[in-house]
């Protein structure tokens, strides 16, 4: 057992004195603005940015429609992409475990029986020979040079990766199915205009007629009455197909068939915060998933440097064997029966015809390709803050605007109905004021809708929504 001592002690020094080659990972460096663009006009004496962020805020904080908050629950749980990113987050778990085994050293057992038979000849007699072995054997290649832990360290990054994507996956769905259910309540409001108008306009029609026939209005009169209920009555159809298509869309995004959908509050009644808090773009870095997936792959490509760079250096792998035989079961596990082997190898490339060398160089340019593209992220999310945050803040304005406009369009449409009725004028003035009427409140539903997606493009663009 005196020779074995060497191997003993070789096995325990190579893991010890290893090294690592390749580069160590180092944040790149970005340019990053002190805050973001689009930000309301601030006092004359601002005070020192606040690091909270809407996007920090949990997604049933920020939708506080309790039927939205349920639809958005439900995609979580059934959204067949939530469910696929999830299925990749494991497969990238087995990945690493697969790849951290080769740093370890791996072995067998075996068991069998022999039976030789050989029948007599002038040169030997008959023999039969039977015995049984159990046998059992390790090999390990050795991680000298870092090879091994290197790649380990890759399969680690793909799966913050893959992780980070899943968690892309679910902002954007609570995303995707927000502005849906804005959708579905903005044109549910206007269904709701276009049926309160065609039912007012239905009645003035019966009134214009009805003066008609006494002779206090003309045939003109009634026909422009007739064109206000077919226009309105032409725009009920459209809106319809539009209400089921979309409640069929946000079906889909919960994993359902096609069917109708549960509604909560009304377009009117959701919450539209004065301002948002953006928090510093710092911060952004560190919690919009794609940026922190990006990074990630530069991980990765940075180990894969490592990998390329150990295949310079020699291979070395032990092997070893032990185990007994014999061909009766007495004396099996005896001393006598016992064998064992042992090896070393080292392997040291001499010829690969450049291959070595641009592996390297590929997994270098991989890995700048991987830092442009995080930078490119970074800078497409900084722009992502910055026009939500002129949208929000423009689109509410123009709510406002618009709520001044459709209050004043209403009291147009009124007073020219009185002019009318009191004989002042003809119908076509009714006809056009009414008109005004109707696409004033469209436009402010629009407004309304805008301002509720541009909340919600603030949300997404910040990093929210993934928890």
């Amino acid at each position: 057992m005196a020779s074995t001592k060497p191997l003993i002690a070789l096995l325990l020094i190579f893991p010890l004195v290893g090294c690592t080659v390749g580069p160590k990972y180092q944040a790149p460096k970005v340019d990053v603005p002190g805050a973001y663009r689009g930000l309301p006009p601030v006092p004359a004496e601002p005070a020192v940015p606040s690091p909270t962020s809407l996007g920090d805020a949990k997604w049933w904080t920020v939708f506080e429609d309790e039927q939205l908050q349920s639809l958005i629950r439900a995609a979580l749980q059934q959204n067949y992409d939530v469910r696929i990113a999830a299925e990749r987050v494991l497969a990238a778990q087995a990945q690493l475990r697969i790849t951290r085994s080769d740093q370890y050293p791996s072995a067998g057992v075996g068991v069998g029986g022999v039976t030789e038979r050989q029948s007599s000849s002038p040169m030997s007699p008959s023999y039969r020979w039977d015995y049984l072995q159990l046998q059992g054997g390790a090999s390990w290649n050795l991680d000298f040079w870092g090879k091994y832990r290197k790649a380990t360290e890759a399969a680690r990054a793909n799966l913050a990766q893959t992780e980070w994507g899943k968690r892309l996956v679910m902002s954007t769905l609570v995303s995707n199915v927000a502005a849906a259910y804005f959708q579905l309540r903005a044109y549910d409001l206007e269904l709701d205009i276009t049926q309160r108008t065609l039912a007012s306009r239905q009645e003035s029609l019966r009134l214009t007629r009805i003066l008609s026939d006494h002779g206090s209005a003309t045939l003109v009169d009634v026909r422009q009455a007739e064109q206000l209920v077919f226009a309105a009555s032409a725009t009920l159809p459209s809106l319809q197909q539009q209400i089921e298509q979309e409640e069929n869309y946000i079906s889909t995004l919960l994993g359902q068939n096609p069917g109708p959908i549960t509604r909560g509050r009304k377009l009117t009644d959701q919450l539209r915060p004065p301002s948002v808090p953006a928090g510093l773009p710092s911060h952004l870095i560190e919690r919009r998933p794609d940026i922190r997936a990006a990074e990630e792959q530069i991980i990765a490509a940075n180990a894969q440097i490592g990998v390329a760079k150990a295949a310079y250096f020699p291979d070395i792998s032990l092997t070893g064997s032990a185990g007994f035989m014999s061909s009766a079961l007495t004396n099996f596990l005896t001393k006598p029966a016992g064998f064992w082997t042992a090896d070393a190898a080292v392997v040291q490339p001499a010829f690969t015809a450049g291959r070595l060398k641009a592996n390297v160089n590929l997994a270098e340019a991989q890995e700048r390709t991987a830092v442009l593209e995080y930078r490119k992220t970074i800078q497409g999310a900084f722009r992502d803050v910055a026009d939500s945050l002129i949208a929000y803040q423009k689109t509410r304005e123009t709510r406002e605007q618009q709520e001044l406009l459709a209050k004043a369009a209403q009291d147009s449409a009124r007073l020219a109905r009185v002019r009318f009725e009191g004989g002042a004028t003809t119908y076509l003035e009714v006809l056009t004021n009414e008109t005004n009427y109707l696409t004033a409140e469209l436009n402010l539903s629009q407004a309304r809708l805008g301002e509720m997606l541009t909340l919600v493009q603030v949300y997404n663009a910040l990093g929210g929504g993934w928890e």
